[in-house]
């Protein structure tokens, strides 16, 4: 594999690790702030969704700024937001500037989940584009470890959830240097500034057949040479595709554990200590299995893999509500680590590799949007009415319901997902344009 692809995408992927460091990084200090503030569950659901909420608007406005300032600019912006939030959250003296510099790193996160996958899979070649967009998510399973292991470390020192959120603001600075070392994307390029040139000088680093590659992407984008709307008719199966494989990641409820995992722990008896280590090994699980699935994707499929994951989810959601039902909750940990393995070879692996491919060229960076404007909507709700739902109707009707949504999901794997490995881009446009 072409070693300055290689760089770029890492480079494009440590997006991902700001992301995961991001949301995981709370799951450390949300006791603390409930109790410090004093916060009725509402508010407190509040408090912790605030970043997701901000993650809906950075989904549905990412792709603007990425096809009017172009990927890398954006991307540059981006880590300067994950920046500026981490240092003001850290010191924020109340409730309201906490969620407001929370929010300001939500919009991060959703941007980074529409701008860095598009980047990849623009300037990866179609064989390899399954690992390399994984990357991304590679690098968000490596920042939720990361955020997970410093939380336990940091933990017992005066202000430690301060210094845990405070951590964030040291790769989001490198994260911002590095994308200055890395080029647009030809797609970018000759579709967005007709700079056939600057094209060609990135190409010739990144591709055996530059000049291939160039007539594929004129040649597609001149059979669209009117302004094409997202939301027409024509486009009605790639929005539906991405917008139920969303919806249905969050439905498994992975945002709710992720978000909540120390307080799930302690539910089912285990200590703060013994809670926050367990939670690294959700970490650890996550990071293995998606290893995995980086390893699998370019050669099994997604298809495939999302059927491993949806029987994996259905099973472990299942065996944990079954425990709280039962209230003998001594195995909930190994089926939770269960569930985070499923997650991370399926719909973890999977999601931001399948939204960036479906969308033709002329619609991709508002497509992207559209699929992860979807996944961020239902996060957010997730992670705000999870502490309510869990008081008011208890874990083993939660837990259920995510059991069943994933059932609905095996359904759409098995009757409406397309396989997309190996297929250039413009492919498969055509063949999801015609379904």
């Amino acid at each position: 594999m072409n070693k300055h692809v290689i760089f770029w995408s890492i480079t494009v992927g440590l997006g991902g690790l700001l992301f995961g460091m991001d949301v995981a990084v709370i799951s450390g200090a949300e006791l603390a702030i409930q109790q410090l503030w004093h916060l009725d569950s509402f508010t407190h659901g509040l408090a912790i969704a605030a970043a997701l909420y901000g993650t809906v608007i950075g989904a549905a406005l990412g792709g603007i700024p990425a096809d009017l300032f172009g990927r890398k600019k954006t991307l540059f912006w981006i880590g300067l937001s994950f920046f500026i939030s981490s240092i003001g959250a850290a010191i924020a003296p109340d409730v309201n500037l906490f969620m407001l510099f929370r929010f300001l790193g939500g919009l991060g996160i959703g941007a980074s989940s529409v701008v860095a996958p598009i980047y990849i899979s623009e300037i990866a070649p179609a064989k390899h584009r399954g690992k390399l967009v994984i990357s991304f998510q590679l690098n968000i399973v490596l920042g939720i470890l990361i955020a997970y292991v410093s939380n336990y470390f940091i933990q017992g020192m005066e202000n430690d959830w301060r210094i845990m959120l405070g951590v964030v603001s040291l790769p989001s600075l490198l994260f911002s240097i590095l994308i200055l070392l890395t080029p647009e994307t030809p797609q970018f390029l000759l579709l967005k500034r007709n700079d056939l040139a600057g094209a060609r000088k990135v190409l010739e680093l990144a591709d055996p057949n530059p000049e291939e590659t160039i007539n594929r992407i004129q040649t597609n984008a001149n059979k669209n040479l009117t302004q094409e709307r997202l939301f027409s008719g024509k486009f009605v199966w790639p929005l539906t595709l991405a917008f139920l494989f969303a919806f249905f990641n969050q439905m498994s409820g992975i945002n709710a554990i992720i978000y909540y995992a120390p307080r799930i722990y302690e539910l089912t008896g285990l200590g703060k200590e013994s809670a926050l280590l367990s939670t690294a090994g959700i970490g650890i699980a996550n990071l293995l299995f998606t290893l995995l699935g980086w390893y699998l994707i370019d050669r099994v499929g997604r298809r495939i893999l999302m059927f491993i994951g949806s029987i994996g989810y259905i099973v472990t959601l299942s065996l944990i509500a079954y425990a709280f039902y039962t209230e003998s909750y001594t195995y909930v940990p190994f089926y939770i680590f269960a569930f985070i393995a499923s997650h991370a070879i399926g719909q973890g692996s999977v999601i931001w590799v399948f939204i960036s491919e479906i969308f033709p060229n002329s619609v991709r960076a508002s497509g992207m949007a559209w699929g992860s404007l979807t996944h961020w909507v239902f996060a957010a709700l997730v992670a705000n009415f999870f502490p309510l739902f869990t008081e008011s109707y208890g874990g083993t009707l939660i837990f259920g319901f995510f059991a069943v949504m994933m059932v609905a999901q095996l359904a759409y794997v098995g009757f409406m997902m397309p396989e997309t490995k190996g297929a250039n881009l413009e492919d498969i446009e055509q063949s999801i344009i015609m379904h």
